[in-house]
Parts: C-alpha cells; sequence; structure tokens
C-alpha cells in the first residue's frame, strides 16, 4: 500500500518544554515531565494539555518516547502534538516508537550530555494514510502493547512475593522480629571479591575467548539470577581473574550498591562483584532476599567520590538473622515455585514482544 510521505512537522506541531526546577514549583498533581520516563516532580499549571507524546531532550535518556494521555508540564523535552483532525495521535506515537533506535543512534548528539533536539524530531519522514486507517493501526498495537504491560506487571508482582514470603516465614529482616540467632554475614558462607588484575582491565588480549564474564551491569539488572552475559575472557584473561561456580550469589559493591543476583553458569567478574557462597545452596537464596532488604539502605550509606563504592570489610560485618537450615530449605524451594511461574510470564512476554514488533514493521509499511 503506498501512503503520502511527509515530514512529522507537517501534520504535528513539534517544540521544546519549558525548563522549571523543583523550587520553582507550585504545590500541584501535574507531572512535570524531563526524563520522560517517569514525572521528575509536580506542579499546579500544566504547559501542555492531554494526548501529548514526550521525546527527552538531554541527559541517560536523551531521545526516549513516551505518551502522557493526561495534562502534564512539559520541561526538559520536546513534545509531539496533533495539529487537526486528520492526524490520530496514538498512531504517530508508535510510529515514533517503531523510530526509537533511529532516534537514539542517529539524531542523539553530545557525548558527555546526549541532546536531541525538536527542529530534528520535526524533519522525520512520516507515512500517513486515512485517519480510519490511523487509527485501525493504531487500535491494534495498542491492544497489543495492553497484553505486554500486564506481563510485565504480573512479573514485577511476582518479583515482590519473594520478599513477602521472606516477611511471612522469617519476620522483618532488619529488626529480626521473630528473634533468630544472629551471625556477622563473613561467617555464614565464604564472601569475596571477584578478581580482575590486569590493568587495563579492557586490554584486547583479555577479552574474546570462552569464558563467561558477568559485569557489574549485569548483576544490576538481573531479576534475581544471572542468565546471560554479554563478555568473555581468554585463556590470558581467566588467567589474571577466578572462575566461579553456578549458584555463587554476585553483590555488587561499586556504582550500583548490593544489587544481586545468583549465577546460572560458571563465570568470572571483576572486583567490583563480590561472591558469596554457602555449604547449602538455600543459604545462597535466603541471603540474596535478605539483602534485598537492605540494598537501600546500603546504597544510601555508601561514600562517594567519583562514583559510590562499598568495602567488603562492611558486608562481611552486617548482621544476619539465622533460621533453621530446614526453614531456609522450606523458603527455597516456595521461591523456586516462583521462579518457575515467572518462566511462564517471561517466554509469554517474549512472543508477545515478537508479535508487536512483526506488527509495528508491518504497520509501517502499509501491511497491516
Amino acid at each position: 500500500m503506498s501512503w503520502p510521505d511527509l515530514v512529522l512537522g507537517d501534520v504535528c506541531n513539534v517544540r521544546r518544554g519549558t525548563s522549571i526546577t523543583q523550587t520553582q514549583t507550585r504545590e500541584g498533581s501535574i507531572p512535570v515531565v524531563a526524563g520522560g520516563l517517569n514525572a521528575t516532580y509536580h506542579h499546579d499549571t500544566p504547559n501542555r494539555p492531554g494526548n501529548v507524546i514526550t521525546i527527552s531532550a538531554s541527559g541517560a535518556n536523551a531521545g526516549f518516547v513516551n505518551f502522557w494521555p493526561a495534562p502534564i508540564f512539559a520541561s526538559d523535552c520536546s513534545t509531539v502534538e496533533a495539529v487537526g483532525k486528520d492526524v490520530e495521535i496514538k498512531f504517530i506515537y508508535h510510529f515514533l516508537r517503531s523510530k526509537q533506535e533511529y532516534i537514539n543512534s542517529k539524531l542523539r548528539s553530545g557525548a558527555a550530555q546526549p541532546h536531541v533536539y525538536a527542529k530534528d524530531i520535526a524533519q522525520l519522514q512520516l507515512p500517513l494514510p486515512s485517519v480510519s486507517d490511523q487509527r485501525r493501526i493504531a487500535a491494534i498495537l495498542d491492544q497489543v502493547d495492553a497484553l505486554r504491560a500486564k506481563r510485565r506487571e504480573a512479573l514485577a508482582q511476582l518479583d515482590s512475593l519473594a520478599q513477602s514470603i521472606f516477611i511471612e516465614m522469617f519476620g522483618d529482616p532488619v529488626a529480626n522480629s521473630m528473634k533468630w540467632p544472629v551471625k556477622k554475614f563473613g561467617d555464614v558462607g565464604t564472601l569475596d571479591r571477584g578478581v580482575s588484575k590486569h590493568r587495563p582491565r579492557n586490554a584486547p588480549e583479555l577479552l574474546g575467548g570462552a569464558h563467561p564474564l558477568v559485569q557489574t551491569g549485569e548483576v544490576s539488572n538481573c531479576d534475581g539470577y544471572i542468565r546471560t552475559y554479554t563478555s568473555t575472557y581468554s585463556d590470558i584473561g581467566l588467567k589474571q581473574s577466578k572462575m566461579w561456580p553456578l549458584g555463587t550469589l554476585c553483590i555488587t559493591i561499586a556504582a550500583n550498591i548490593a544489587k544481586t543476583g545468583i549465577l546460572t553458569f560458571d563465570a568470572c567478574f571483576p572486583d567490583s562483584v563480590v561472591g558469596f557462597r554457602a555449604d547449602a545452596p538455600a543459604t545462597v537464596e535466603y541471603v540474596r532476599v535478605w539483602l534485598s532488604f537492605l540494598q537501600k539502605a546500603l546504597e544510601d550509606a555508601a561514600p562517594e567520590s567519583a562514583q559510590k563504592n562499598i568495602n567488603l570489610a562492611i558486608l562481611r560485618g552486617l548482621s544476619i538473622p539465622v533460621p533453621p537450615l530446614s526453614l531456609q530449605q522450606s523458603f527455597a524451594t516456595r521461591i523456586q515455585a516462583v521462579e518457575t511461574l515467572k518462566a511462564t510470564h517471561r517466554a509469554a512476554l517474549q512472543e508477545l514482544d515478537r508479535l508487536f514488533a512483526s506488527l509495528q514493521h508491518r504497520a509501517f509499511q502499509g501491511e497491516l
């Protein structure tokens, strides 16, 4: 199907937001949108109506496309609003989302502080069908996107279920409300830093071999279990590092503090990650969830120079309630049942993601 090719600025009002600091805001419920993912703070007056698209203008999220159905105060972002009755804004939103990779790779400028400018967004080529086709396509993509959102919501609820089960079985881990015996964390198992002796750490001869190398970000961004890796060590890299067995609990101690993930494969990791091992796998699972209660407090208390970090002595000195191993094993069994359910949801979400990507591609090729 052939649709007329326009540029976005022909049919939409694309303009920059108005900067506002938190001290300049007045108490209210209007979201102030800067980075685009969530409201930065709130104000009493909007400067954009509802049904508006935002594209983050600067920083780490520069180029991020979002949609706001209710009025907002647009700050460090560009906004896209439909002009006239022949433009369906949700069609434009899905079009811009389909261009997210292009926006990130082609429209972002500046290394230290990336920027995306309204004038460049306005020049994006836009295939525009009739308004009835726009609405039909937007409705299809909305439906599949809503299913994806429900799957993500279910996964988020299952993520919080681990803490709920912990409290039900063991009480408040900070107050130790069930009066379990207390030990130092370093006495519950072995706790040691990863190894990366060579400098620079990214020397070419160290990398590209057969030995998995888990980085700090992969620990921070996992959902409790490290299932994938993007880097590997060569044999030379392995010699200056250490291979940790599957079942090791990885704990970040730099940048993102006390984020955790259990290895599902043997792997190396750098000295910005600590490995915890215990005689019983159930203890590792117990410790993983116990640390999730302490994570924010540890991060807030971490000293900050170039980046936040804590040392091994702080971790080893933490007081940990230690319930009987039989209870820890029962807890691990329940957590594994939750993980089985999460795996089902993840697989369904991956299938929905593939379907959405296919529909999105077809939609803007005139094939939907």
